[in-house]
């Protein structure tokens, strides 16, 4: 939540241009957290081989695609229409679950999906601030949080590169072709061209908002560690109910109407649903000492 409240506040506060300049930031921020961490022995993951790379990939690019599309649709997104249709990722999780880790799931749990969806049209269809280029921007990062997140779930395995590898060597891998890519596109240009470098409060919130960019990495491939890519996306749509409503409260940038406010209830409505079905089935068949 306050990762996403900072970067939403960065963009709206300070019109800050460039949000291929903050993702090479928070790549940054996650390299040197984790070379630094391990130079402490408080992580462990491999050192660098010819191997990393195919065991990587195809992350390090779905992981720049999710980082540019994510903080893009930020920028241009009121907080409440973004975390409704950020509720497409759901679906497209559970899709390439079956596809790539050939998951099944009971029927229970695909309608508390398509509950979340039907809310998340319901919502999305009456959306009085209609913005082209800001819903293309989040449904790409729908497609890529949702390769993401099963990709990370099928990489992580401790006996290979773990948790902190994937988050550092996604990092490293990506860090260099961003920053030619912000040259490029002029991105670059603008970010070090802004008038508010002297501001200590911009600078503070630039700075938080990558190290935050770090710590919603990390949850996100703890959470897929010890539970489904399924559940970690269903979380995050649960933990939008703060974004949400605080968003329709404080934002400034939300426009009511009754049709949309029903879709967003109907979404988190779904949401729950899950959860209770989800947290149900593991005390079902859960076993003393299992680590989930």
């Amino acid at each position: 939540f306050f990762s996403f409240l900072s970067v939403k506040y960065l963009f709206m506060l300070f019109s800050f241009p460039s949000p291929m300049f903050l993702g090479i930031g928070q790549m940054a921020a996650t390299i040197l957290i984790l070379y630094v961490s391990k130079l402490n022995k408080i992580v462990h993951f491999p050192d660098f081989d010819k191997s990393i790379p195919v065991k990587l990939f195809p992350l390090p690019l779905i992981y720049v695609g999710n980082h540019i599309s994510g903080l893009s649709s930020t920028s241009k997104l009121s907080l409440p229409m973004f975390t409704v249709l950020r509720k497409f990722t759901i679906p497209l999780t559970l899709l390439l679950e079956i596809i790539i880790l050939g998951k099944r799931h009971p029927l229970s749990i695909i309608v508390s999906v398509f509950t979340i969806i039907l809310g998340a049209f319901i919502a999305a269809g009456s959306d009085l601030s209609f913005n082209l280029e800001g819903y293309t921007f989040v449904l790409l990062n729908d497609i890529f949080t949702a390769a993401n997140g099963v990709y990370i779930k099928q990489k992580i395995d401790p006996k290979e590169l773990g948790k902190y590898g994937v988050l550092f060597y996604n990092a490293c891998f990506m860090v260099v072709p961003t920053v030619i890519i912000s040259f490029s596109t002029g991105d670059f240009e603008q970010a070090t061209h802004f008038q508010h470098w002297t501001n200590f409060l911009f600078v503070f919130q630039f700075i938080l908002s990558c190290f935050l960019g770090f710590l919603l990495m990390y949850s996100t491939v703890l959470c897929s560690h010890y539970n489904s890519a399924l559940t970690t996306t269903v979380v995050g749509a649960i933990k939008n109910i703060s974004i949400a409503y605080i968003g329709m409260l404080i934002g400034g940038d939300y426009i009511f109407s009754m049709l949309n406010f029903i879709g967003l209830n109907i979404c988190m409505a779904g949401g729950l649903r899950y959860s209770f079905l989800t947290l149900r089935g593991s005390n079902k068949h859960a076993q003393p000492g299992d680590e989930e």
